[in-house]
């Protein structure tokens, strides 16, 4: 397992850290890879019945690493990184979320500090989230002239009203704990979000684990429609609002510290 992810499992529950507190946790190519290897390798482990995913430090995650878009890396990979790569259509950066929405046992997310852009989707692929006080939440891709496309399509009908995620993706704004738990972004609020994440997890890992994994399975089965045609949208929104000269600006205007100034649409 990459360092960017560590994973310890005990007593039946699987405790996954991003591992980049220097960095509030930022995604980075390497973390993108070791979270969807940790979460694939924990949904063959039978011996696993409950998860807690959180970040290393005093943030969760801080979204993707600016460094990710400097490098010629990207732009080579980019086209097959967005391909799909799961039966129903989840491509690599939408996998880094939607694992853990696959994952057959209940993932519960605890929250603290900065949860900005990709790191707030992580947190959406969770069954529970469990936040404290200091939260500040973000669905930040409008500042960078971009859509949310790790796999919100996925994830957040089954979390908050489709008005509330509007509000948050057309805007960008930051908002409190206070603001998640009224937007159901978040589950509870809690001092200590870690330690009321195991104490759950381990609560439930006490569970019958057939019964446990049958109730996910019905709920993620019954609850919203068929993703695949959602996540194949959301990549091909994002390509082609990558290809456009309004992203560029905005990537440009955010990396210069000014307004930008946007071209009317054909």
């Amino acid at each position: 397992m990459s360092e960017r992810v560590v994973v310890k499992i005990e007593d039946h529950v699987a405790n996954v850290m991003l591992n980049r507190a220097a960095k509030r946790n930022a995604i980075d190519m390497d973390m993108f890879s070791a979270l969807i290897e940790a979460g694939e390798s924990l949904a063959q482990d039978s011996s696993v019945r409950a998860v807690v995913l959180h970040g290393d430090g005093d943030n969760f995650c801080a979204g993707i690493d600016v460094s990710v878009f400097q490098t010629n890396a990207l732009v080579d990979d980019l086209a097959k990184r967005m391909e799909a790569r799961t039966d129903y259509g989840a491509n690599f950066f939408q996998s880094s979320a939607t694992v853990w929405k696959d994952m057959p046992v209940p993932v519960i997310a605890a929250l603290r500090g900065i949860t900005f852009g990709g790191g707030f989707q992580i947190a959406m692929g969770a069954d529970i989230r469990i936040s404290a006080h200091d939260l500040q939440m973000s669905v930040m891709e409008i500042k960078w002239g971009l859509i949310p496309d790790m796999g919100i399509s996925m994830t957040l009908p089954g979390v908050m009203p489709q008005d509330k995620a509007k509000l948050l993706a057309y805007t960008g704004r930051v908002i409190t704990a206070d603001e998640a738990l009224e937007l159901c972004a978040v589950t509870i609020l809690d001092d200590d979000p870690l330690a009321a994440a195991m104490s759950l997890a381990r609560d439930i890992a006490a569970k019958s684990p057939d019964a446990i994994r049958a109730i996910k399975t019905l709920m993620n089965s019954t609850w919203t429609s068929d993703p695949a045609p959602g996540l194949h949208l959301e990549a091909a929104l994002q390509k082609a609002v990558m290809s456009g000269e309004n992203q560029t600006e905005a990537a440009r205007a955010n990396m210069e510290k000014r307004a930008p100034k946007f071209s009317d649409l054909a």
